[in-house]
C-alpha cells in the first residue's frame, strides 16, 4: 500500500514550530476558504441551497444561473485596525474572492428564483423549470 504525507502540511508544521511568529494569519480565523460550503435539498417544485458566506456585504455577493449551471461568487473585504490616539499600531487586512459552480440535474426557473442573505448564509430557492413537453410532427 503506498501512502504518500503532503509536503504543504510537513511544511506548515516545521514553520509553525521553527518560526511561529514569522508568518501572520488573519485575525478573522484562516482567512479565504479554499471554496464556499453548500448544502443541496430537493423538493419536487426547486432545489433548496445554503452557502456559507460569512463576513461579506451581501452586495458583494453574485449569484448567475445559466440553465442548470449555478454560480456563486463573494469578494471578501475584512480590515481590522487598533489605534492609540491617532498612532496606527496594528492593521491586518486581506482581501478576496471565492467562487463556486456546480451543474444540478435540471435546468433552473429564473423568473422566480430567490436568493436571501441573513448572518452569513446564503438561502437560494431554485425552482425547477417545467419540463418541456414533447410533440409528434406529422409529416406532409
Amino acid at each position: 500500500m503506498n501512502q504518500l504525507i503532503a509536503r504543504s502540511g510537513l511544511l506548515d508544521d516545521f514553520f509553525k514550530d521553527v518560526a511561529p511568529g514569522f508568518f501572520v494569519k488573519p485575525l478573522h480565523g484562516e482567512g479565504l476558504p479554499a471554496q464556499i460550503r453548500v448544502d443541496v435539498k430537493e423538493t419536487p417544485e426547486a432545489y433548496q441551497l445554503s452557502a456559507e458566506i460569512p463576513g461579506v456585504n451581501k452586495e458583494d455577493i453574485h449569484v448567475h444561473i445559466d440553465g442548470n449551471m449555478v454560480s456563486l461568487r463573494a469578494e471578501v473585504k475584512q480590515q481590522d485596525a487598533q489605534t492609540d490616539n491617532g498612532k496606527l499600531l496594528r492593521s491586518e487586512r486581506y482581501y478576496g474572492a471565492v467562487s463556486r459552480s456546480f451543474q444540478l440535474p435540471v435546468d433552473i426557473d429564473n423568473t422566480t428564483a430567490r436568493a436571501r442573505y441573513d448572518n452569513g448564509i446564503l438561502n437560494l430557492t431554485l425552482p425547477k423549470k417545467g419540463a418541456s413537453v414533447s410533440q409528434r410532427l406529422a409529416v406532409e
